[in-house]
């Protein structure tokens, strides 16, 4: 008995002396930390090539990032980073990320990412690596961008393509497509000054998926607070999923009709660059990995996808995890990305020495 009020009274002052700094905004754990160097930029998009002196796999791997959210979610805090996993596996990482979209970019349509941003920046991959193709991997909208490019680019340079949390039944996206869906809101009339969605816009557009979230995320917290790990681990997650940048107006209004209205990708009613695309046109190796309880992307929005694909060689992986916990925290790091690595692995080339000095 004694001991255990000798506990809730440190834990007390844990949380008195950590709930201070929460307030006073101090000791935030850094993010984005592992070593990387700008190889290509396009106006505010830049791509990234992510320091590795042990590269044993090849092609090189190419992420693409969502165009609504900050991409550091993939490289959140050392020894909980996505990227610093697939480093550690031998791979040669990439990175296109987008930058924060301004008045410039309130013309770029979904057409300009897959058609211009994405092919430019694996040209510059093979470039830089020597290699003849890449394995791509895409993040939540991000998926959908690299599988609009697939589908577009059937002879692109691929040698597999792998998507996490990408929706394509844009109808079970809850509230956030109802409102352009059955409401019929038209995305100009959430345009800032600047002609892009802001993004307190989409901020509160995630909120409306789950109110009583903040709350339940208080009460977890209080609950924890006097645990130094668990306040670092929540700063750093909590202060990413409401960190979000301008979704580009044109590209936002085309999501609404196409994707959004038209459900595309579910009714087979894609176009880019003036072209009807199919997903069925996707032959490459493919890997898509969801979460049954996952409320920005719910699971009926990402369970068609493995029957729209034509590849013979396509595979899913369907875990017990939110949206987040796909990419960070245990089941990540247990399941999440060992799946992941072991997927572009095996369609990879084991390189020799010389070939892993020129990769890197």
């Amino acid at each position: 008995m004694l001991d255990r009020v000798r506990r809730d009274v440190e834990r007390n002052a844990l949380r008195a002396r950590n709930g201070i700094k929460l307030a006073a905004g101090v000791d935030r754990p850094g993010v984005g930390q592992t070593p990387k160097d700008v190889v290509w930029q396009r106006g505010r998009t830049q791509l990234w090539h992510y320091r590795n002196d042990d590269v044993r796999y090849g092609p090189p791997l190419l992420l693409v990032f969502s165009l609504i959210s900050r991409s550091y979610i993939l490289d959140l805090t050392p020894g909980n980073s996505f990227v610093e996993q697939l480093l550690d596996a031998g791979f040669d990482v990439y990175m296109l990320d987008w930058g924060e979209p301004d008045e410039r970019d309130a013309e770029n349509r979904l057409e300009d990412y897959v058609d211009d941003y994405i092919p430019a920046g694996i040209d510059r991959v093979l470039e830089l690596s020597g290699a003849d193709e890449v394995n791509l991997f895409g993040y939540c909208f991000g998926g959908d961008l690299a599988l609009l490019y697939a589908a577009h680019h059937p002879d692109a340079p691929l040698r597999s393509l792998t998507v996490l949390a990408t929706p394509v039944d844009f109808q079970h996206m809850g509230p956030l497509a109802d409102i352009f869906s059955v409401g019929g809101m038209d995305v100009g009339s959430v345009l800032g000054p600047d002609g892009n969605v802001p993004p307190s816009v989409v901020v509160q557009g995630f909120r409306t998926l789950t109110p009583t979230a903040e709350v339940t995320r208080y009460v977890t917290l209080w609950e924890r607070l006097w645990s130094d790990e668990y306040v670092a681990s929540y700063q750093a997650m909590t202060g990413w999923s409401d960190d979000h940048v301008p979704f580009p107006g044109a590209a936002a209004r085309e999501t609404a009709e196409m994707l959004v209205r038209n459900n595309g990708m579910v009714n087979d009613r894609l176009t880019v660059g003036g072209d009807r695309v199919h997903l069925s046109d996707i032959q490459v190796p493919f890997l898509t990995v969801r979460a049954n309880r996952d409320h920005i992307v719910p699971p009926d929005a990402t369970a068609p996808l493995i029957d729209l694909i034509g590849s013979p060689d396509k595979h899913e992986l369907c875990l017990d995890a939110g949206h987040m916990g796909l990419v960070v925290g245990r089941t990540a790091a247990k399941t999440t990305v060992p799946t992941i690595i072991d997927f572009i692995r095996r369609r990879s080339d084991a390189l020799d020495a010389d070939d892993a000095r020129e990769e890197a």
